[in-house]
């Protein structure tokens, strides 16, 4: 059994711990700069972003159909990875091959250089 001198003084140490104590933040709070710092500490946010899909090439797309559309005639062409791993290779760039791709089949043709031939769009 402790002594009337060391409960008062265990006492007085969680008085102490409880005025330190934080209460933990709400929605409304501000976020502390701790949790900014160890949040831009993570070597998982040093990560480079992904690189944009018609800059990869064929061999490292993990889609199996791969579409491209042309912003003057809104015309679509899709062909399967393997398809174009076939006729192109797995080193070929896909904007050259979706580019290529448009050419072959375009119908906006004008003569002048500047305006010939298809738009790629590769946002879908």
């Amino acid at each position: 059994m402790p002594t009337p001198k060391q409960m008062d003084k265990l006492a007085r140490e969680v008085a102490l711990r409880r005025d330190r104590a934080t209460p933990d933040p709400g929605p409304s709070d501000p976020i502390p700069d701790a949790l900014w710092d160890a949040a831009l500490a993570d070597p998982r946010t040093a990560g480079k972003p992904a690189q944009a899909i018609q800059q990869c090439r064929l061999a490292d797309i993990q889609r199996h159909l791969l579409r491209v559309e042309c912003q003057r005639c809104t015309r679509i062409v899709e062909i399967q990875k393997t398809d174009a791993v076939r006729l192109y290779g797995q080193q070929a760039i896909w904007k050259d091959v979706g580019q290529r791709l448009l050419d072959d089949t375009c119908i906006n043709r004008t003569g002048r250089l500047e305006e010939d031939g298809c738009w790629p769009d590769w946002r879908s």
